[in-house]
């Protein structure tokens, strides 16, 4: 039914209603509708029919809007994320989440390259479900991925199944199937034109991607490219600055190894100026290093601090001197102190079994010290041995010219010719004249650090020291001595050497005599096969009497009965004659008192008193003969006194 007066003006108030609630394109249609059910008239109906269309396009410009605000809140959500230097992670998941959400699609993932594995790899995903497909590696150049990746651009396919533009392989059709995808789009993530990643929005429908959705994945994928890029600077931030904070302790530390080198070569240096021995550098190279120093010449003995087993140091001491640096050995430090090619001895350290590269050096510094200070002792002492020899030659040669003489011009190079001396004769054992130099050398090491002195003298090496009252002095203190020497000597010079000591001598005189004794002990030595051994004159006994040049009679009676021909001078006792009668008599008491004329009690005692004079070994076989030969050799002697008289 007509309304002739019916007007557009209720029509357009609902179309306003429907315009502020955001209604759906559908409800506009019906305006129109339900004024032509009531009979509008045409001009109503025209009206109303414009008004519709302006509303629509109002409506499609609102929903625009509205798509835009969204977007426009997600990148500056974004943006806001980047702003706060959130966790990467966290960033890169909220913008896939977002494109997910901004795009309405059923997934939205990112992948990156894996320059080490030389493909990419699915770095976030949201809303997959396919295990197969989290896990998806895809190779350079394969698939949508690889696509967007070689030509730096956006790739969208409707439907991936049948999209021939990209390289198919089996792997990436497996995970987009297990997904069940259909059409994606993918948009490339870029830093001054290079891509380091891909954004992609997935559904599992056919499905156009509007040029709209495209360029909101774009601006997406620029903030993401931000972050990771962001993450690199700051990653490549913190490794620089752990390296400058690495470099600084380094220098740091540098800087205080060199103020502590700088220190103990001071340290060092003053030492040596004040005329400091090596102990005294071992001392302070000790409280530097914190540990415990020991010093040890080339023979193992200690000069500073505790002995080491040289057997177990030999290695340790080889490597020392062929790397010409110190050497760990166990919870040890070993180094060689050198002069050149010449060892002079070993420093060792305990207490520090982690020494730095700073530490090492000073200790190594420290064997240089103690290397000059050895040369220096060394230097001093071979010419102190030099001008001493001279004396020791005078004295051999002609004891008798000026005895007083030589003994002030002892005391003056400090060598006590009035104290009792040891005199040792040595020569190589196998008398070669190529090997005495060596010899002398050895001598001079050997006497090195004590009061002794050495000189080549008649084809041997005399080495003359001073005795300790009650020590050398002893029965066994020659002999030991004798030995001990030939041991070293032969370590020193590097071959073997025969060596004779006389008996302990005091003044020009008596020390020539002991001189003779021991030149005949090492005859006597070369005659019995025992060349290399050391001995002494009163060790061998009659047999030194019987083998050596010069058959020194009076020596060896002395030797041998002088406690007896003592104790008959002091006390006027017949105790030499006694002994003379029980040997004479084969050892039998009754027939030796007959000899005397004496008690057999008397001879008994007599013979107690020789034990105790001789000691208790004197009716053994070998000193038995020796005192036979003595009282032989006395009677004889007597004998021809008594003629020439």
């Amino acid at each position: 039914m007509n309304h002739p007066h019916e007007s557009a003006a209720p029509a357009l108030r609902r179309l306003l209603d429907l315009l502020a609630s955001g209604a759906a394109t559908e409800d506009f249609a019906d305006v129109l509708a339900d004024a032509r059910r009531r009979g509008a008239p045409a001009a109503v109906l025209a009206e109303i029919d414009d008004a519709t269309w302006q509303a629509l396009r109002v409506h499609r410009t609102l929903r625009q809007h509205r798509r835009r605000e969204a977007e426009l809140t997600a990148l500056f959500d974004t943006a806001g994320d980047l702003a706060a230097s959130r966790d990467l992670d966290s960033v890169l998941q909220a913008i896939v989440r977002r494109a997910r959400m901004l795009l309405g699609t059923d997934i939205a993932y990112l992948t990156l390259p894996d320059e080490a594995a030389g493909d990419t790899y699915m770095r976030v995903t949201d809303g997959s479900v396919s295990a197969l497909f989290q896990t998806l590696r895809l190779s350079l150049g394969h698939g949508l991925g690889g696509l967007v990746a070689q030509t730096a651009r956006p790739y969208a396919t409707p439907d991936y199944r049948t999209d021939e533009r990209f390289h198919h392989t089996g792997t990436i059709d497996a995970g987009v199937l297990d997904e069940g995808l259909v059409a994606i789009i993918g948009v490339p993530l870029l830093i001054g034109g290079q891509v380091i990643g891909v954004l992609f929005a997935a559904d599992r429908t056919p499905r156009a991607f509007s040029p709209d959705e495209v360029a909101l994945l774009c601006s997406l994928a620029a903030h993401a490219a931000i972050a990771l890029d962001t993450a690199k600077s700051l990653a490549d931030t913190r490794a620089a600055l752990a390296e400058l904070n690495a470099a600084n302790e380094l220098v740091r530390a540098h800087s205080a190894a060199v103020q502590r080198a700088e220190q103990a070569h001071d340290r060092l240096t003053d030492l040596v100026l004040r005329g400091a021995e090596v102990p005294d550098v071992a001392a302070a190279v000790a409280v530097l290093l914190g540990g415990e120093i020991a010093v040890l010449d080339a023979e193992g003995e200690p000069l500073a601090g505790r002995s080491a087993p040289a057997a177990e140091l030999a290695e340790a001491v080889t490597a020392s001197r062929a790397e010409g640096r110190s050497v760990r050995h166990g919870e040890l430090w070993v180094c060689a102190v050198l002069a050149g090619h010449d060892a002079l001895g070993t420093m060792v350290l305990r207490g520090r079994p982690d020494l730095d590269d700073a530490d090492r050096r000073l200790f190594e510094r420290a064997s240089v010290v103690t290397a000059l200070l050895l040369l220096l002792r060394r230097s001093v002492a071979e010419t102190e041995n030099r001008v001493r020899g001279e004396l020791l030659t005078d004295l051999l040669t002609a004891p008798e010219r000026d005895p007083a003489g030589l003994t002030a011009r002892g005391r003056r190079l400090g060598v006590d010719l009035a104290r009792p001396h040891l005199v040792l004769v040595a020569e190589p054992a196998d008398g070669k004249d190529d090997d005495r130099g060596r010899l002398a050398g050895a001598a001079r090491r050997y006497l090195f650090g004590s009061r002794g002195v050495s000189a080549e003298h008649a084809d041997t090496v005399v080495l003359l020291t001073p005795v300790d009252t009650g020590g050398a002095e002893g029965t066994d203190g020659p002999e030991a001595t004798a030995r001990q020497a030939a041991e070293r000597l032969a370590r020193l010079a590097g071959f073997p050497v025969t060596v004779g000591a006389g008996r302990p001598a005091a003044g020009p005189s008596a020390l020539a005599a002991s001189y003779a004794e021991g030149l005949r002990c090492v005859r006597a030595l070369r005659v019995l096969g025992r060349a290399g051994e050391g001995a002494s004159a009163r060790a061998l006994g009659f047999l030194g009497v019987l083998l050596g040049d010069g058959h020194d009679v009076d020596g060896f009676v002395g030797a041998t009965l002088g406690p007896l021909l003592a104790y008959d001078a002091r006390r006027g006792t017949e105790l030499v004659r006694t002994l003379r009668a029980y040997f004479d008599c084969g050892g039998s008491l009754t027939r030796a008192k007959d000899e005397l004329h004496v008690h057999v009690n008397t001879v008994v005692q007599r013979l107690d008193r020789v034990e105790a004079l001789l000691g208790r070994d004197w009716n053994h076989p070998e000193r038995s003969l020796e005192l036979q030969l003595a009282l032989r050799l006395q009677l004889l002697a007597g004998d021809q006194a008594g003629s020439g008289g």
